[in-house]
């Protein structure tokens, strides 16, 4: 299982070195946010390209949990790589200026995560880096992430692992284990957590997962119906935007 798991995070590194020698970047950004997802993709940037080359920029508002950032701190000093935070609470109270704001979780947390990835694509520019993905096979399946925002990358280290798998290779990887042991979220709200907000746990949204594949995508119980439902619903997010290219 080891040697398994040695040869899948190699494959993962030789993909990270193809994107950056190929697009002649000066270096990687990540935002790294406490969680699982980030921690592990830093690392396998840090593998990769060498941590001097990679930047973890945090990216709290005043909803944030100080122990992510903590926790994102203590995971970059670990991995030798550097560590900025960037408070987007300003950028929010310029788009609450807007002609006819309103103000809800869903509407608010999808224009948190387009600013954190537009802040990312901002360094990424002025300093010549690529802009590493976080998102997971599970999240992306169910389309639990937003449209430009952080599905957003120049690069998906962890796209094809599924949370279980993320956790997995985490263990191997030896990110801190206050990362590993904490409930995963978003962090968009106070209290916000994605299994509660999906109403699932990830182990049974990945087992639900792999059983559709299994099975022509077709439910054989009510975890998996639930997870179809999603996945058919936000198929969108997995897709290229429609186009008469080539017509």
């Amino acid at each position: 299982m080891a040697q398994e798991l040695g040869c899948r995070m190699g494959q993962v590194e030789q993909m990270i070195r193809y994107a950056y020698w190929n697009s002649g970047g000066k270096g990687i950004i990540i935002g790294v946010s406490g969680g699982v997802d980030s921690a592990l993709a830093a690392a396998f940037c840090c593998r990769a390209v060498g941590p001097e080359n990679v930047l973890g920029l945090s990216l709290p508002t005043s909803v944030s949990n100080p122990q992510d950032l903590d926790d994102a701190k203590e995971l970059c000093a670990g991995l030798g790589m550097e560590h900025r935070v960037v408070p987007i609470d300003p950028m929010l109270a310029a788009f609450k200026t807007l002609p006819g704001f309103t103000e809800t979780p869903y509407l608010l947390g999808n224009l948190m995560a387009r600013i954190r990835m537009t802040t990312l694509y901002y360094y990424a520019n002025r300093d010549h880096r690529l802009v590493c993905g976080t998102s997971n096979r599970s999240e992306f399946m169910l389309g639990y992430c937003t449209k430009y925002g952080d599905n957003a990358a120049d690069f998906q280290p962890i796209v094809h692992l599924y949370k279980t798998d993320v956790y997995e290779m985490a263990h191997e990887a030896k990110i801190p284990e206050p990362i590993l042991s904490k409930k995963p979220s978003a962090g968009l709200w106070e209290g916000q957590s994605d299994e509660g907000e999906i109403g699932l746990s990830y182990p049974d949204i990945d087992a639900a997962l792999k059983a559709l594949e299994a099975h022509g995508w077709k439910a054989a119980n009510p975890a998996e119906e639930k997870v179809l439902a999603r996945v058919r619903k936000n198929a969108h997010k997995r897709l290229p935007a429609p186009n008469l290219l080539g017509t």
